[in-house]
Order: structure tokens, then C-alpha cells, then sequence
């Protein structure tokens, strides 16, 4: 047997894709009756929802016993950093696409939409100037400002990153305890955005006329900052995995990808943050 092969892990055939490939199915073909009015589509978003977290529950948790019992070496830790890396890019393609949108919406559907000839002919009254609802919508609305809450939650997710990355330091020295306490401060953090931004959105439907259906302008808000909040949530939900993990002894200096691919996913969803206030809220 060559060293390579001795050194590389091949795991047991695995059928949890397969389960979450159902999940998927009955979230999406539920989510789509509900939408549609069906009442048993709730069953279906249900269903799908508890299988995905089952899936993803058992499945990690083969991943853990894996890494935890040393099966897994250079070779398997480069294959991870790739996965991770080509996953935070596709995430990174899934969050151009909607700024693509809020691009094409501000700098050339809305000022086109207000030329001349498209206000003579069609929206004589049409403003063209953002934030906008675009033509035709007459229920009035007041735009989100970027400072209060937004700028709050802005403070809160650059504090976050900072202790993160205090606390991975703490790993690499071995001060376990540091690591804890940062980590865990990382978490409150990230859950006092989420909080203040169901406050925000509470704010907006109820006193700012602000809806997912107030035109182009609260389609593209909600869309971006619900999008960046459920990434938000998904990362808050592995960064308490990783605490657990590390309460339970695990992580070493030399050998905690686990925690490093985490910490990728955080700045990620910071710097998206950091791009939401400026073009979402702020310019």
C-alpha cells in the first residue's frame, strides 16, 4: 500500500445526502403550496425543515467523531478548506446577484422608468429617484435610515468579528478558557443583531409602511437583509456548535478547521453586512 493511501481516509458510503435532498424537496414543493394558498404546504415546510435539521445533526455528528478519533490528516484538511472555500464563494455569487438586482434598480430600470417619454406616455406623476417603489404605487412609504439601529447593528457585527478572532487566537495559545469566553461573547453579539433587526422589522411594517410588497425599493430590502439576517442565524447557530465542542475538550492548536471554516463564514457575513449599510441604507 502506497503512503498516500495510508494517510488518506475514505469514509463509508453515506445516505445522508440522500435524506437531505428530501428535506429540500418537501421545504421547496411545501414553501410553494403555502404560497399558493394551500394550507397543507405549512405540513410539508414543516416536515422538510425537521428532516433538514436532523440530517445536518447526524451527519456533522459523523464528522466530528471522525476528526475527534484522528482519522483525518493533511490530505482531508485541504480537501475541507477547498469545500469551505468554493461554498463561501458560491454564497458570494448568491449575494451579487441581489445587489445586481438593487444596481440595475437604482442606477437604470428607475431613472429609465422617469425619462421623458415614459412619464409623458405612461406615469406622468413618477418621480425618478431612490428610494422609490417605482411607477404606479401610490401607498405611501418612509425609507430605513442607516442611522439607529442599522448602525448599531453595524457596531455590534464589527465588535463580533474582533472577539472571534480574540478567541481563535486563544486556540492557537492553548488558553482554552480565553477562547470560551470570547466565543461565547461572540454569540450574544450575534444574537443582539438578530434581535435588534426583528425590532427593525417590527418598526418598519408598523409605523414606516415598509413592506416586502412596497414596490422595488422593499422588495430589494427585504430580500438583501432578510437574506444577510437568515446567514446571520445560520452562522450564530455554528458558532454555538463550536462552543459546545469546545466546553466538550475539542479543538487543538495545530488541528481545529472546524473553528477556522466557522470563523470564514462570520467575516463573511460581516463584510456582506458592512455592504448592506452603505448601499442599502446609507448612499
Amino acid at each position: 500500500m502506497s503512503d498516500h493511501a495510508q494517510r488518506y481516509f475514505v469514509p463509508q458510503p453515506s445516505y445522508w445526502m440522500i435524506v437531505g435532498s428530501f428535506a429540500l424537496l418537501f421545504l421547496a414543493a411545501g414553501a410553494a403550496m403555502w404560497f399558493n394558498g394551500m394550507q397543507i404546504g405549512r405540513y410539508g415546510v414543516l416536515i422538510g425543515f425537521a428532516l433538514l435539521v436532523f440530517m445536518m445533526f447526524r451527519w456533522f455528528g459523523d464528522l466530528v467523531r471522525e476528526s475527534e478519533t484522528g482519522k483525518y490528516g493533511k490530505w482531508e484538511d485541504a480537501s475541507f478548506r477547498w469545500g469551505m472555500g468554493w461554498f463561501i464563494f458560491s454564497e458570494v455569487m448568491f449575494f451579487a446577484a441581489f445587489f445586481g438586482a438593487l444596481f440595475y434598480a437604482r442606477v437604470i430600470a428607475v431613472p429609465d422608468l422617469g425619462s421623458l417619454a415614459s412619464r409623458e406616455l405612461l406615469w406622468p406623476d413618477f418621480s425618478a429617484q431612490w428610494p422609490s417603489a417605482g411607477p404606479g404605487f401610490k401607498d405611501p412609504f418612509t425609507p430605513m435610515s442607516a442611522w439607529g439601529i442599522p448602525a448599531l447593528n453595524t457596531l455590534l457585527l464589527l465588535s463580533s468579528g474582533v472577539t472571534l478572532t480574540i478567541a481563535h487566537f486563544g486556540m492557537m495559545e492553548g488558553n482554552r478558557g480565553k477562547l470560551k469566553l470570547f466565543l461565547a461573547l461572540t454569540i450574544a453579539l450575534g444574537a443582539a443583531f438578530l434581535g435588534f433587526q426583528v425590532f427593525e422589522y417590527s418598526h418598519a411594517y408598523s409605523e414606516l409602511n415598509l413592506k416586502l410588497s412596497t414596490g422595488i425599493y422593499g422588495t430589494t430590502f427585504f430580500m438583501l437583509t432578510g437574506f444577510h439576517g437568515f446567514h446571520v442565524t445560520v452562522g450564530v447557530t455554528m458558532l454555538t456548535t463550536m462552543l459546545f465542542r469546545a466546553f466538550a475538550g475539542h479543538f487543538k492548536p495545530d488541528q481545529h478547521f472546524a473553528f477556522e471554516a466557522v470563523a470564514w463564514y462570520w467575516h463573511f457575513v460581516d463584510v456582506v453586512w458592512l455592504l448592506l449599510f452603505i448601499f442599502v441604507y446609507w448612499v
